[in-house]
């Protein structure tokens, strides 16, 4: 949706000043706002993408849909109140979902996201401790081998733009 694509460009151009602004500068930060691609686990309910269907429901249940729509809402999405959880693999963001009211349509769903990560904080024993600290972006819950970050909590929803979506078998 445009107000989405316009909200994560606002955002990307406030990360960019904002480390323009900093005393250590940041070049990935300056250049793109830190952009990654990651994975982002959901569930829908509707039949987005069955035999070519390409038009969103409006169902409350279809969290994919709503995402789709609207954007990524930060009450909705906010996992352990830290912020919008991501991951770098498919099988990682997989494990994550969870589906609180089984139903027959219910099936879950990958989202392939752009993100702007900004500054990233890297982990520490106590991840809640740090969600309230300013100054970052976002926070990387698993950091793997060669400094890959694998969970990654984005602090601000406007910080994603769902692009693809990819459907679970049941």
């Amino acid at each position: 949706m445009q107000k989405t694509l316009a909200r994560f460009e606002e955002y990307r151009e406030t990360v960019k000043i904002k480390a323009g602004k900093l005393p250590k500068k940041h070049p990935r930060c300056l250049a793109d706002g830190n952009e990654l691609l990651r994975f982002y686990g959901t569930t829908m309910a509707c039949s987005l993408g069955m035999n070519g269907s390409s038009s969103l429901c409006a169902s409350e249940k279809c969290c994919v849909c709503q995402i789709i729509r609207n954007g990524f809402n930060a009450k909705k999405e906010l996992k352990g109140g830290i912020g919008v959880f991501t991951t770098s693999t498919s099988g990682r963001a997989f494990e994550d979902i969870e589906i609180f009211e089984e139903h027959p349509s219910m099936k879950k769903a990958l989202i392939v996201c752009r993100v702007i990560a900004g500054r990233v904080h890297r982990p520490l024993e106590n991840i809640q401790e740090m969600a309230g600290q300013s100054g970052f972006d976002s926070l990387a819950g698993k950091v793997g081998l060669y400094s890959n970050i694998e969970e990654l909590y984005l602090l601000n929803p406007k910080a994603l733009l769902p692009c693809f979506v990819v459907i679970c078998k049941p």
